[in-house]
């Protein structure tokens, strides 16, 4: 596969995160409207499908190292499809929480497998590259699916907004059926048992490197979470926009993360990891500082607006186009041979968040600017705490790749063969050399 597929694939799966959320979003209150339910009711919408995408991917990682990338996520994108029209048929609330809950399970393969597939293919520092191309695409579908579920809304109605969720995904599974290899060179027979899938993940969730990216990770993702979860309770119910211009807005928001994935990339190729996250938080807890700020002050005035949400999510967003890239790149880097699983767990750890941050926000609704500010915030100062302590120490180049060949050994060690007494007295034959592999994709640039 040609390195510029791997992106287009890489921005499909993981634009399955915005087209699942970001074009749903226009339709959240006219669906709750229509079904006559709570506000609760309708974060649970969103929360259910969260906590399902983040439980799938333990169970998708481990299939996925046993059996390969293609066929979970040929399995998955059929089930992500299916489901997908059974959320736009749906007669009731309950049906279409049900039908969230397997659209989550489902996508949980996609975005999994997508991470997975970067660490087989390439190594850590390209690796930040590549997922930053990748995401510069999951920002360009972002933008088309807030304004294209507004309009859906609008004209048509909320089913159809959620119909085009099964386009999306027929879509997808059409090209990996059609262009996808298998980019897992050695699948691990063991990687289902019991005992090693318990004793991987707890070795992964013990490892320095995996917890300081997973931390920014998650804690970036969380603050959009926290975003996309109230801003259309923000704009159109409190602020009184249209659903249409609600659409607009995200797409805007969409198009300050292209720009901060592409400032991600323009600083990898002059400084290293570490000092480029370091410096995004700075824009990060600018953004969560301004946007409390504003709030407070502009309560009950007539100058407080939209533009005092949206100029520090702009802001936020810039350095959330370098902590995505860099902290998913950098999860599962010391972790060659369980990428899968590393993954997985990353994601899961991610979900698991957003679902506890939905249930908060579910009960803060009723002033949903300050439910959002100060969630928002929140996650600001997390984010930068460990972007200038946890990721300076163990961010750095030399730090990874000691600690990744000390994880090699200690894997190499526990997954060995025991030699019978015969064996270990036994003559070691010559190791024979044979031609490695050819890659299976082109050199990032």
């Amino acid at each position: 596969m040609s390195q510029k597929l791997i992106v287009l694939l890489l921005a499909l799966l993981l634009g399955l995160q915005p087209v699942t959320t970001d074009l749903y979003l226009p339709a959240l209150p006219a669906i709750t409207q229509g079904f006559g339910a709570g506000m609760g009711q309708a974060q649970l919408t969103l929360s259910a499908l969260l906590l399902a995408f983040g439980l799938s991917q333990l169970v998708w990682g481990p299939l996925s190292d046993r059996f390969g990338r293609r066929p979970i996520l040929l399995w998955g994108m059929s089930g992500y499809t299916l489901a997908s029209v059974a959320c736009a048929f749906a007669p009731d609330m309950a049906w279409l929480i049900a039908g969230r809950t397997v659209q989550g399970i489902a996508m949980g393969a996609g975005v999994m497998a997508a991470r997975a597939v970067v660490r087989d293919l390439f190594q850590p520092a390209q690796g930040a590259t590549v997922m930053s191309q990748g995401l510069t695409g999951l920002g360009i579908i972002a933008c088309a699916c807030a304004p294209l579920g507004g309009v859906l809304t609008d004209a048509l109605g909320w089913r159809y907004a959620l119909l085009m969720l099964a386009v999306f995904g027929g879509i997808t599974l059409g090209l990996l059926a059609w262009r996808f290899e298998e980019t897992l060179a050695q699948p691990d027979p063991r990687a289902l048992s019991p005992g090693p899938w318990i004793k991987a993940n707890l070795e992964i969730i013990r490892h320095p490197v995996f917890l300081t990216w997973c931390a920014l990770s998650a804690g970036s993702y969380l603050g959009l979470f926290t975003f996309l979860a109230s801003s259309s309770f923000v704009f159109v119910t409190f602020m009184g926009y249209s659903k249409t211009a609600y659409g607009f807005l995200m797409l805007s928001m969409s198009l300050s993360y292209i720009v901060g994935t592409f400032w991600c990339r323009w600083m990898l190729r002059r400084t290293s990891v570490h000092r480029t996250v370091g410096i995004a938080a700075i824009l990060t807890l600018t953004g969560g500082v301004s946007m409390a700020a504003l709030a407070y002050l502009g309560q009950g005035k007539d100058w407080y607006g939209a533009w005092a949400v949206m100029v520090p999510m702009y802001i936020f967003m810039l350095g959330h186009g370098v902590h995505q890239p860099c902290g998913q790149s950098g999860a599962v880097a010391p972790f060659p041979h369980r990428a899968g699983t590393a993954s997985a767990l990353n994601g899961f750890l991610m979900m698991l968040g957003a679902f506890f941050m939905g249930a908060w926000l579910g009960t803060h609704m009723d002033q949903p600017v300050f439910a959002l500010t100060q969630g928002l915030l929140m996650w600001a100062v997390l984010i930068t705490v460990v972007a200038w302590t946890a990721v300076q120490r163990h961010g750095r180049p030399e730090a990874l790749t000691a600690l990744t060949a000390l994880t090699a050994l200690a894997s190499a060690a526990t997954t060995a063969t025991p030699r019978t007494p015969a064996e270990e007295t036994a003559p070691t034959p010559s190791p024979t050399l044979s031609p490695a592999p050819a890659p299976t994709h082109s050199p990032a640039p």
